[in-house]
């Protein structure tokens, strides 16, 4: 059976001159009609479509048109439906990001990769944790901090120093930014059922903004993230190129 390919692209030139020639060659459907989505651009773009396309039952299959291009796969036109008959599925649980504002308002969105807090002005943060209800870190004086799943792991978290997690680990990775005091607090491993709370002190005067996969809020004074399990997002890697092998790849660079 031919399967029915919707495709998407950044706005890049070299994307649109990919999704030009790939419908031209293939035939692109809508996605609400398709079997799969092709993806082409950078992890950002990635990220952007696995939440624009949450609601659909097709996985989607990412071709690198951007930059890093972790999570995607090499481009390569001809055998395209070759590819997508052998690709291996991964699913990936979000992280639900709760954040309540110093007007009262609350916002709440969804991060593939992580969740973090940073800091607005000059000075540093002042950050208060909580896990499961029981008060962890009276104080955290940091750049920021920031709670990530084992897919974003060896994003921002391991920039930040954080863990590299493997991809069906049940834990999250608890990260300070730029720690001042405790100056040596390497962070945490959380189990994935843990419900992280994040209190700003002195908020007015050591403003904070919370990030959830590139969507902003800013003048946060509490931040409650947990994983979510009743969401699922699949994507499709080549044979032998998925995630569990490309986060072991990046401890040996």
């Amino acid at each position: 059976m031919t399967l029915k390919i919707a495709f998407c692209a950044s706005s890049v030139p070299s994307a649109q001159e990919a999704l030009t020639r790939l419908n031209a060659h293939y035939g692109g459907v809508p996605e609400d009609q398709a079997d799969v989505i092709v993806a082409l651009g950078g992890d950002g773009f990635m990220l952007a479509t696995l939440h624009r396309t949450q609601s659909l039952d097709a996985p989607v299959y990412g071709m690198n048109r951007g930059t890093v291009g972790f999570l995607m796969n090499t481009y390569h036109e001809d055998d395209l439906m070759e590819r997508l008959g052998a690709a291996e599925e991964a699913v990936l649980n979000p992280l639900a990001m709760r954040a309540t504002c110093a007007d009262g308002i609350v916002h709440e969105a969804l991060a593939i990769n992580e969740v973090s807090l940073l800091r607005q002005g000059p000075q540093a943060a002042k950050l208060r944790i909580t896990v499961d209800g029981r008060l962890r870190m009276e104080e955290l004086v940091c750049d920021g901090a920031l709670v990530s799943t084992p897919a974003g792991s060896t994003a921002y978290n391991y920039s930040a120093h954080g863990p590299i997690l493997p991809i069906r680990s049940d834990v999250l990775a608890l990260t300070a930014i730029a720690p001042f005091r405790p100056r040596r607090w390497r962070g945490a491993l959380l189990p994935k059922t843990a419900l992280v709370r994040i209190d700003v002190e002195e908020a007015s005067k050591r403003p904070v903004m919370a990030d959830a996969d590139s969507r902003s809020v800013r003048d946060v004074v509490t931040v409650e993230i947990r994983s979510a399990p009743e969401i699922e997002h699949r994507i499709l890697f080549d044979p032998g190129h998925g995630l569990e092998e490309r986060l072991i790849q990046e401890q040996f660079v």
